[in-house]
């Protein structure tokens, strides 16, 4: 019989906390070279922008080791357990783990963001450290663990999809009618897991699973497909980009990078089917312990980044927020670039509730949003010389039924990632505001623009908080206009017809 492997819990531990940090600054590779492909390959300028934006947070964040996103997601941790190997420790596995993820998240020179919310149906109060994972375990021969971690954001994980399908029924039909319905939350470009069979849980656990695997689309489609999963792949993959859709839904040639597909058998009367997008943070990576001691990913070389250094249109249009009137906003035209100076108040959820609940009590607010431009944001904690950590934005949808109390305050215009639904966009042409969007994934290049940052009001809320922030040369981009002309809608339309058009000139 083969001797027991001894995993140490420090071991463990250690290893998860150094792969959370990893991923929290550095993309996986084969990510970023697809993304530097798309971004070649782009011919809409919206989405080139956004990619160029996305590039050089990349490379920003690998440089100075800060967190690709605000959001850094909740941990997902996959262990195969090598049935040789045994663990060192008197707590339980859940316990070992979640103390990596606990100090990853609390390490003093790059604090990620706690986004966790124990009793989640009530009072949803914050962990503090990001614990506990969402940790899955499967036996297997063998003298050695395999862990895949995983920080999965919320825009992307909100835009989960699950059907539980009758037999005959289509993959692909299905994933093409999801796709304009998830709209741009999800920060596109990125990749989509889909998992088949199984049961209602396995299905959607294979889809997440499937996302842990490289990019190879590229390659695939260059040596063809040699079973039915690949063909389907490549045929969900042309179809979805078909849509227009594009980076961050402002229309182009590439919505995804990627399909991958896990399937397992499944029960005769049904066929369910899950999708879960991958966002531009894409960040995931693996390690082994084979009782040796703990394993540290290599760091990998800054020369590989594609050479895109984003910098401001030059068309684009500087604006003063301290003198900002309604009438300039009325000026601004869906799809105009925006360079904002001066400065702004933030506020998401949490604040948007509580507003709520003080305006129907008569209560005073903190603030005066009257003439005020908001960011949806949830900022990471600073480090050393920063005004603030980084600072991307957050899903509007979130934000739509808060829009009408908000804009009757006074309001002048609000900023967030990806599109607003037709009741917001309606109050917004109403109001004659503007609603501007930020590109999600650019999180770090877009805290650079901030010089201050002070909290005024809701200080218990944390991340959560009302902050001001003093910015300068923060880039944003028109995307309802105070006519209600919504970039979002308009131009994946303008990009499905243009594509439709060229693939049948090319054949």
């Amino acid at each position: 019989m083969t001797d027991m492997v001894t995993i140490r819990e420090d071991d463990l531990i250690d290893s998860v906390a150094d792969a959370l940090q990893y991923i929290s600054y550095y993309h996986p590779m084969d990510y970023i070279r697809a993304l530097g492909d798309a971004y070649d390959a782009e011919v809409g300028p919206a989405a080139k922008d956004a990619i160029a934006q996305i590039l050089t947070n990349s490379r920003m964040c690998a440089e100075g080791h800060r967190p690709i996103c605000q959001d850094t997601g909740i941990v997902n941790v996959f262990i195969e357990w090598g049935q040789n190997c045994r663990l060192e420790s008197d707590k339980s596995l859940q316990d070992v783990v979640d103390e990596g993820v606990r100090r990853a998240y609390n390490h003093p020179e790059n604090k990620l963001r706690a986004s966790v919310l124990a009793d989640p149906a009530f009072t949803r109060r914050n962990t503090k450290d990001n614990t506990p994972c969402v940790l899955s375990v499967e036996m297997v021969p063998g003298s050695k663990i395999s862990v895949d971690v995983a920080a999965k954001g919320g825009g992307s994980e909100n835009k989960s999809k699950f059907k539980m399908m009758n037999p005959s029924d289509s993959i692909v039909d299905w994933v093409v009618e999801m796709l304009p319905q998830m709209g741009a939350g999800w920060c596109p470009p990125g990749m989509l897991g889909i998992g088949i069979g199984g049961t209602a849980e396995h299905c959607v656990k294979l889809a997440k699973q499937s996302l842990m695997e490289p990019i190879d689309m590229a390659q695939l489609k260059q040596r063809g497909p040699q079973n039915d999963i690949e063909a389907l792949r490549i045929e969900i993959f042309d179809k979805v980009n078909a849509l227009g859709i594009g980076a961050q839904g402002l229309g182009g040639l590439a919505t995804i990078l990627d399909v991958k597909i896990l399937d397992w058998p499944c029960h005769a009367a049904g066929k369910p089917v899950a999708m879960i997008p991958n966002c531009a943070a894409t960040r995931h990576a693996h390690f082994t312990l084979d009782g040796s001691g703990p394993s540290f990913l290599e760091t990998p070389k800054l020369d590989e980044w594609p050479q895109v250094r984003w910098k401001p249109d030059k068309a684009a249009k500087k604006v003063n927020l301290d003198t900002l009137t309604s009438e300039e906003v009325q000026g601004w035209k869906q799809g105009d670039r925006l360079l904002l100076n001066g400065k702004m108040l933030t506020g998401r959820d949490a604040a948007h509730k509580r507003i709520q609940d003080m305006l129907a009590k008569g209560e005073e607010l903190p603030v005066e949003f009257a003439g005020r431009v908001i960011y949806y944001v949830g900022p990471v904690d600073p480090v050393r010389d920063e005004a603030v950590g980084p600072a991307g934005p957050t899903t509007a949808t979130r934000m739509d039924k808060f829009m009408d109390m908000m804009l009757g305050t006074g309001l002048l215009a609000t900023i967030g990632k990806s599109e607003r639904g037709p009741a917001a966009t309606q109050s917004i042409a109403e109001h004659k505001s503007a609603y501007l969007m930020a590109v999600g994934g650019a999180a770090y290049l877009v805290s650079r623009a901030i010089k201050e940052a002070k909290v005024v009001g809701f200080e218990d809320l944390g991340m959560e908080a009302i902050y001001e922030f003093t910015v300068e040369d923060m880039p944003v981009t028109v995307a309802v206009d105070s006519e209600g002309n919504n970039v979002h809608t308009l131009a994946p339309q303008h990009w499905k017809a243009k594509i439709a058009e060229e693939h049948l000139l090319a054949n």
